[in-house]
């Protein structure tokens, strides 16, 4: 496109102007090639003709759109209007005081505090890209920082710019960043230091002049020094061109330095009253300016502040006494009178006040001082010569000494700066910060104007240099042809200055030089008489002596670094060509400092001063465009502007000019590929674009005219919609105006026609014509109506038929879908589910094989443990058997007891006869009481069933009023719920005792009947039998021979059995050699295979089975005694007990079967647990083995209860006859004695006699079993742990059948008190195993909320049941320790802070729960309640540990935004939500990180997957959901303050568009909240601001009414944060409009009035105060189980 085609109607130019520099005006007629002026119209609406030739035309000014950017390279026309216009948009309207321009930071004083340098605004800008965020000195400082952490490449921030356009206070804002994000890890307060330097350094260097109240008047370079870690270890300060005249003369309205004031306005205080000061307006150097005081600044407070600096720095009470003297020394000698003695002569008066005092501070000799300050010695080769000097020249060498005095002081303080900002450390790296005058030109520019602008000249040289460099860099990146440009070399001016002959060496040589040189000479030369010094050198005053001393030693640990102190005279020779100079001393430090620069990456700062008022946000056209053409940055714009200024990416243009492309064009799916056919369609002329790798590279202008191209098309549609619905609206208005006319006409022309024909006839005519046309149309509707009524009934029976038939049709292939999807889905779930099964019992196997090797290891090493305990079952063995023979010789003793029995029952046969007679009369007396018993029971029986009837009405009344009384009274319910349960369960007691007495009533009267009814047959058989006496006598003596037999068998089978023993064991000790398999045992598995108490066990049940066996003996003297016929009840007994103990084994069972189906419930919510799957593997096998048992116990019981009942039939046939008279006598005194205890005495006996069977049957059995397999246990090494466990268990087994037999009810199980009893040594293990070594991953450790805070709990109760004070506290006090260990361990583990936050939670309650006091005790159980702590309190540790848990949680919250926090601003800010409606813009030099097609980019998924597994972990851990909520709402608030904290930061993200985004993101959020039944936490307030500035940039910004709503709505957002959305709000398209300042005004009026904290940031650091709210946990310490996976096997559950 041609240069002439842009100067069309309707574009703007920029027309010169005396009074604004440049001038908008728009052109109102075309310009065409030839034209000799451009018609133009300005903006006030003059018209003008522009002369164009020869003249060039005007400069175009850019599109509203591309107004206001951050960067002005981004600007399509880049030249002086255009740079001009954005930098005072930005700074008037915006109130931005930041530019970039491309590498260049342009700031702006506003010479206003604003609220934009707090930590909150350093942090935001820590890490950040330089183009991501606003412009701000501060993204200048971490670009460096990053660049030399990346690079290990030392970095230089330049600060130029006139006096007062905020140099120093750019140069702070600098260092403060870096001591901020670079701080150091000692205690050293480095970054302390370092800032301190700048008080002292503006103190004794800073001055107020007509253009800055705290004017820097020295170069200052800072180097600040970090390490590998890039921490701050020191810095060092040089110095460049102190202006030293300025200490004796001072222009109209300017001051001396800070420091000779703020000395003055403390004169009053006792600490400086030696030093006789007194106001400022009292001393010369001070009162020159006429202006002592500024406004607003303290300079007491000023002086206390600086006093502060020095001690920070190290700079104690002496050093800083002596400062004050040279300088209280310096404002005296100023004030010292030297009056003229004529013309020639002068002399000072030795009475001179000052002098003295002069003197008198610095030691000096008053007398050589006055003389030689009014004369001067001058040195020939002949001869000395005194010459006096005239009051002038006395003048100008006091003068010069003041300077001289005060020029070594600023050195020497520099110096101890330096000393005292070197810390120990190796220097890695190092950032400069240089603080230096820009050009300055005045009416009269001196000697220090003609320095300044040499340095400003070198450093332009430098930055010209610097920048043709990365442009070179970033074309050869990007493929393009690097092209020279034309471009101003200042090379010659710099010759001119330092060249040889050049002004300098003409300085020196003391030549003329045209350059307003009044005071060159003087100035360069830095003269002080010789005389003077020497006098100075005699100085008492040590600090004053060093000074002038002939060669100091510079204290400065750098080697290369400058000597700081001003050139003085080095050799008394005459000599003036070898005296350094300052205009030499100048050039080399300069040197030095260019060779400093170039060997870093240097980052510039452009200082503007916008006005020389001095006020806030004015904006001075003429004084900003002067110094950007003085500071550089309109070179480079010139520079930018002459190559490719504007640089796109290919994304970016794609995103921002689609709506240019055609379909066909966007149908490509290279996105690259179509920004290139798009550009050679758009643009003819190839030139003025050209295509890089990553960018596309445009001349100026060439964006400007794209925008106009998509302006137009916008513009074109704009106009098609407009249109269209204008064309609508019109066509709509006129359709409902030519229906109302239409309407009209047919009203009126009816009434015309009416009045017309209004006659008799034409009335009747008319009326009968309207009759015959109602009748007529009447038929003919119904006529029509039915022949439509019978089609609608035809068309509906056909469509109804369809419509079924195909409903049918539908259904039937539903049906048979239905029947497939079942079979298919059937088919499947079988094949899914085998698939699952088939990969479960892999793991499973797996698993098992795991296990079963860990088996086998661990019995191959107790089997050699089993020997041992073999042995000594052998030994308990032959013990018994010994015991065996005593009992048979006992036995031996009871037959003779036998025969007297039955010489005795001779005796009762005789008196049986008269026994009879008495049983007679007995039996009658029985049947009249058991009519009696009769009557009584049936009595009893219906007081039992009213008082039945009594108390289940009672106990139903009592319910009714346990329910009411509930109802009624919530808060006593868990005392009268317990009352009534023991109410219960005493009236069931009793219920039952009355049941039971029912059925002993019962069973008694039966027994009595049957008694009675045996007495009556054992009557009449004794009768018989007296009869067979005489057999009977044979048949004893023959039962007696059959004893005697049987005896002799037993006996001769006891040494059999004996024998056998004997065998087995000597065949056990050949086997096995003891020895051999002690020393193969260690210690550690002696204890091992007794750890759990089996070999006591086993040894304890042999010796309880002995004891047995003695009783057993014993017991069988008794039996013989007693009657035989009682025997027969043996059998029935020994029947009920089988039954019994398979009741036992059934509820056992039961209990089993319970037991294996909560392992499964637990299995399934759990998923597998290796654990319990052992457990119930256990059970199992236990359950197993108890059947066995039972089943060889019944079997042998019911072979033992034929072989006794065959023996007592046999002994009854035999001595039926002989003790059938002793039977009936025992029965009879039984009988009288009482029927029931009768048979409990016999039941107990025949009891005993089981048991000591069974025992003695089980003893041989087990004694077999073991012998046997001792023989076999080497073969079978595999079958070890089956074969133990069998033992073990059949021993158990014996000894709880014995227990139970003898108690006759079945054994309770063991219940716990909710303890872990454990040794004060096993401490250590317990936190190893339980905190230091535990993952909080696995379903072990989760399937107890808090399992391992409850183990440790019960490790606690077990120490208070001890009441042993000294261990409770040593737990406690490890435990701590152990969980601040861990915690500090794994302090970025987000698992393992979750997992320990809720553990010390969960203890914390515990403590609290079972402490006994009532607050914490009201929802426990009766049970719980009896585990509360009965000897300690344990408040001050629940303290402990809530601190702890505090902890905890900060370290906690802080991890989760460490890691959601760099994800926030990409996923809430930059990611596009809402697909297609954002739009970008040129970005300039900086580019803006984009997130479009960025695979590798956060987007709100990001933060949304982040969240919930936050959210997952924290309950997996079994975090309270108190503690949960407030997670969440620290987190979203923690996303609320980032995202609004840079979009305060970010103006291209303000706009109508970045609001909807913003807004659905927050919806994003809430429906998260929502998922999570996190509604109650109240996150969502936290988003209140954030949701506020969202509603704020979409909303109407407009009218007054608009104001309003603003400041009604946004209640969450401060004034300045509401002012600065509006200020930074950005259109995105020209058809969106800029909020106007007027607007802005009008917004803050309104909120003037309310009462807010004056804070643009929020703080991200801010954390919502923490409670732990008290929750009892719900489980049962007594049923808690520690799983094997924790390695706690050496703790005993009590």
């Amino acid at each position: 496109m041609a240069l002439a085609e842009l100067y069309a109607q309707y574009n703007r130019v920029w027309i010169p102007d005396n009074k604004e520099v440049w001038q908008s005006a728009e052109i109102t007629k075309s310009y065409k090639a030839g034209d000799r002026f451009l018609h133009v119209q300005l903006e006030d609406g003059t018209e003008l003709n522009y002369p164009v030739d020869p003249a060039p035309l005007p400069p175009l000014r850019n599109p509203d759109i591309l107004v206001g950017e951050n960067d002005l390279t981004a600007l399509s026309y880049l030249h002086e209007p255009a740079v001009l216009h954005n930098l005072k948009i930005r700074f008037v309207e915006s109130k931005l005081i930041y530019t970039y321009s491309g590498i260049i930071l342009v700031a702006i004083n506003p010479y206003k505090e604003l609220p934009i340098y707090g930590d909150a605004i350093i942090h935001a800008y820590s890490g950040q890209n330089m183009g991501d965020m606003d412009p701000h000195i501060f993204a200048v400082a971490e670009e460096a920082y990053k660049q030399m952490a990346r690079n290990n490449k030392n970095q230089s921030i330049i600060v130029s710019g006139e006096s007062g356009a905020g140099k120093t206070v750019s140069a702070r804002y600098t260092m403060r960043y870096f001591a901020t994000v670079s701080k150091s890890s000692s205690n050293a307060h480095v970054e302390d230091k370092v800032l301190a330097s700048n008080p002292i350094t503006e103190a004794v260097g800073n001055a107020k002049t007509t253009r800055n109240d705290n004017s820097s008047r020295f170069g200052k370079y800072t180097e600040i020094s970090f390490d590998q870690s890039y921490q701050i270890i020191g810095a060092n300060m040089r110095t460049y061109l102190l202006e030293k005249s300025r200490v004796v003369f001072q222009s109209e309205n300017e001051r001396n330095y800070h420091i000779f004031y703020q000395l003055c306005a403390s004169a009053m205080q006792p600490e400086y009253e030696h030093l006789k000061l007194g106001n400022a307006e009292e001393f010369n150097y001070t009162r020159m300016g006429g202006s002592t005081v500024i406004e607003g600044v303290d300079d007491r407070a000023n002086m206390v502040e600086t006093q502060k600096t020095f001690a920070l720095l190290g700079l104690k009470g002496d050093f800083q006494m002596d400062v004050f003297k040279m300088l209280a020394a310096i404002l005296h000698l100023g004030n010292v009178e030297i009056a003229a003695v004529g013309d020639e002569r002068s002399s000072i008066s030795m009475e001179d006040k000052h002098l003295r005092i002069f003197c008198e501070l610095l030691d000096l000799n008053c007398d050589k001082m006055a003389r030689w300050l009014c004369h001067r010695k001058i040195v020939t080769t002949s001869e000395t010569v005194i010459k006096p000097m005239t009051r002038a020249q006395a003048v100008n060498a006091r003068d010069a000494l003041a300077k001289k005095i005060y020029s070594h002081l600023f050195d020497f303080i520099v110096e101890r700066i330096n000393q005292a900002l070197q810390f120990p450390g190796k220097k890695h790296t190092f950032i400069g910060v240089l603080d230096i005058y820009g050009f300055e030109t005045f009416d009269v520019n001196s000697f220090e104007q003609f320095c300044i602008n040499y340095a400003n000249e070198k450093l332009q040289q430098q930055f010209n240099l610097h920048v043709f460099k990365l442009e070179q860099e970033e074309y050869m990146k990007e493929d393009i042809p690097w092209t020279l440009i034309d471009f101003y070399d200042n090379q010659p001016v710099i010759d001119l200055i330092e060249a040889k002959m050049g002004i300098l060496e003409l300085l020196d040589e003391e030549c003329l030089v045209e350059y307003k040189c009044e005071g060159f000479l003087e100035k360069n030369r830095d003269t002080v008489h010789e005389v003077l010094i020497e006098i100075l050198k005699e100085s008492k005053f040590h600090l004053c002596a060093n000074f002038f001393q002939d060669s100091p030693v510079s204290v400065s640990p750098f080697s290369s670094s400058i000597n700081i102190k001003s050139a003085r005279p080095v050799l008394k020779s005459p000599n003036k060509q070898l005296r350094t100079t300052v205009g030499s001393k100048f050039r080399n430090s300069l040197s030095l400092l260019m060779v400093t620069l170039n060997a870093t990456t240097p980052h510039y700062v452009r200082c503007i001063k916008p006005n020389d008022e001095k006020l806030p946000f004015e904006f001075d056209s003429k004084r900003v465009a002067q110094q950007l053409r003085a500071c550089g940055v309109l070179e480079t714009i010139r520079i930018s502007a002459q190559s490719y200024p504007s640089r796109w990416t290919y994304i970016e243009f794609f995103s921002r000019y689609s709506i240019l492309m055609t379909q066909q064009e966007l149908s490509i799916n290279d996105k690259k590929q179509i920004c290139k056919i798009v550009l050679q369609r758009l643009i003819q002329d190839h030139n003025q674009y050209q295509f890089g790798r990553t960018k596309i590279f445009f001349r100026a202008g060439q964006v400007a005219y794209l925008e106009k191209l998509r302006s137009d098309k916008l513009r074109h549609a704009c106009v098609l919609i407009q249109k269209c619905v204008r064309g609508w609206l019109q066509r709509k208005k006129f359709l409902s105006m030519r229906k109302a006319v239409v309407t009209v006409q047919q009203y009126f022309r009816g009434q015309r026609t009416v009045r017309q024909a209004v006659t008799a006839r034409n009335l009747k005519e008319t009326w009968a014509a309207i009759i015959i046309q109602k009748y007529c149309r009447g038929y003919l509707v119904r006529r029509l109506c039915q022949l439509i009524h019978v089609a609608a009934v035809t068309i509906q029976a056909y469509t109804r038929g369809f419509l079924a038939r195909k409903k049918y049709q539908k259904m039937r292939e539903e049906q048979k879908a239905v029947i497939l999807q079942k079979y298919a889905r059937a088919w499947l779930a079988r094949r899914r589910f085998q698939n699952i099964r088939r990969f479960v019992l892999n793991i499973q196997l797996s698993y098992r094989v795991q296990q079963l090797q860990k088996k086998i290891e661990e019995q191959s090493r107790e089997n050699h443990g089993l020997l041992e305990r073999l042995t000594s079952l052998a030994s308990a063995h032959m013990n018994d058997v010994d015991t065996i023979q005593k009992l048979e010789s006992e036995l031996e003793k009871f037959a003779a007891q036998k025969r007297t029995y039955e010489e005795k029952g001779k005796k009762y046969r005789e008196d049986s006869e008269q026994k009879i007679l008495k049983l007679e009369n007995q039996n009658k007396e029985l049947q009249e009481q058991k009519e009696t018993l009769e009557i009584k029971l049936q009595e009893k029986t219906e007081e039992m069933k009213e008082k039945m009837d009594d108390l289940t009405q009672q106990l139903f009344n009592d319910v009714q009023k346990e329910e009411n009384q509930r109802m009624i009274l919530e808060k006593n319910f868990q005392n009268q719920k317990q009352d009534y349960e023991k109410e219960i369960e005493l009236l069931k007691g009793e219920i039952k005792i009355l049941k039971e007495e029912k059925t002993q009533l019962q069973q008694q009267i039966q027994q009595e009947i049957i008694i009675q009814d045996g007495l009556k047959m054992e009557v009449g058989q004794l009768t018989k039998q007296a009869q067979k006496i005489p057999e009977l006598q044979k048949e004893i003596e023959l039962l007696q021979t059959q004893k005697l037999d049987v005896e002799k068998q037993a006996h001769s089978q006891k040494r059999e059995l004996r024998e056998k023993m004997s065998e087995v064991t000597k065949q056990l000790l050949e086997s096995y050699d003891f020895e051999d398999v002690r020393s193969r045992l260690s210690t550690e598995d002696l204890e091992h295979l007794n750890e759990d108490g089996e070999l006591w066990f086993a040894y304890e049940g042999l010796k309880k089975a002995t004891r047995v066996m003695e009783s057993h003996f014993q017991s069988q003297k008794e039996i013989y005694e007693k009657e035989i016929e009682g025997l027969n009840f043996k059998v029935e007994h020994l029947s009920q007990d089988i039954n019994h103990l398979q009741k036992l084994f059934r509820e056992e069972n039961d209990i089993n079967d319970g037991i294996r189906l909560e392992v499964s419930r637990l299995t399934s919510e759990n998923l597998v647990i290796p654990d319990l799957k052992q457990q119930v593997a256990e059970l199992e096998n236990q359950k197993l083995d108890l059947e066995n048992r039972l089943q060889e116990q019944t079997v042998k019981l019911k072979e033992m209860s034929n072989r006794l009942h065959y023996e007592l039939e046999r002994d009854r046939t035999h001595r039926r006859t002989t003790e059938a008279q002793n039977e009936v006598d025992t029965k009879e005194n039984e009988s009288l004695k009482g029927t029931t205890q009768g048979t409990e005495g016999l039941s107990n006996g025949l009891m005993q006699d089981e048991v000591q069977d069974e025992v003695q049957s089980k003893i041989k059995q087990v004694t077999t079993r073991l012998a046997v397999e001792n023989m076999d246990l080497e073969e079978k090494l595999d079958m070890k742990d089956r074969i133990i466990k069998k033992l073990e268990d059949q021993i158990k087994t014996l000894t709880k059948t014995i227990e139970k037999a003898e108690a006759h009810v079945p054994t309770v199980p063991k219940e716990y008190i909710g303890m872990m009893e454990y040794k004060k040594e096993d401490e250590e293990r317990i936190i190893q195993n339980l905190i230091l070594d535990l993952k909080p991953r696995g379903v072990v450790v989760n399937m107890i909320p808090g399992l391992p805070a409850h183990i440790l709990f019960m490790c606690v109760r077990y120490a208070d049941y001890l009441n042993d004070a000294d261990m409770l506290k040593s737990f406690m006090n490890v435990t701590i320790d152990g969980i601040k260990q861990v915690v500090k361990e794994h302090s970025e583990d987000f698992e393992m802070l979750s997992f320990w936050l809720s553990n010390t939670y969960h203890f914390l309650n515990c403590l609290k729960q079972y402490s006994g006091e009532e607050e914490f005790t009201k929802l426990n159980t009766p049970r719980q309640n009896q585990n509360c702590l009965k000897h300690f309190d344990l408040s001050e540790y629940r303290q402990i540990l809530s601190d702890l848990a505090i902890r905890i949680y900060h370290q906690f919250i802080l991890v989760m935004e460490n890691s959601i926090q760099h994800m926030i601003v990409p996923g809430m800010l930059e990611y596009e939500s809402l697909q297609g409606i954002s739009g970008l813009k040129p970005t300039g030099f900086r580019k803006r990180s984009s997130s479009i097609d960025d695979t590798d980019t956060y987007t709100m998924s990001s933060i949304l997957q982040q969240l919930s597994y936050f959210y997952s972990t924290m309950c997996q851990n079994g975090l309270d959901s108190e503690l949960l909520k407030q997670a969440v709402k620290q987190l979203f608030f923690l996303i609320g303050a980032v995202t609004l904290n840079s979009l305060f930061l970010r103006k291209d993200m303000c706009s109508c568009r970045k609001g909807m985004q913003i807004r659905c993101n927050i919806s994003y959020l809430e429906e998260w909240l929502k998922d999570k039944n996190l509604q109650s936490s109240n996150a969502k307030e936290t988003l209140e601001p954030l949701s506020q500035a969202a509603w704020l940039l979409q909303v109407k910004k407009i009218t007054d009414d608009d104001a309003k709503e603003i400041c009604e709505h946004c209640t969450s957002l401060s004034t300045v944060q509401i002012v600065k959305i509006l200020n930074s709000y950005t259109p995105i398209d020209d058809f969106e409009k800029r909020v106007t300042p007027s607007f802005v005004r009008k917004v803050q009026a309104l909120l003037n009035n309310r009462e807010d904290v004056p804070q643009l940031m929020l703080d991200t650091k801010y954390l919502f105060q923490v409670t732990f709210p008290f929750t009892p946990s719900p489980h049962a310490l007594e049923l808690i189980q520690v799983p094997s996976s924790f390695k706690l096997g050496f703790l005993t559950r009590v």
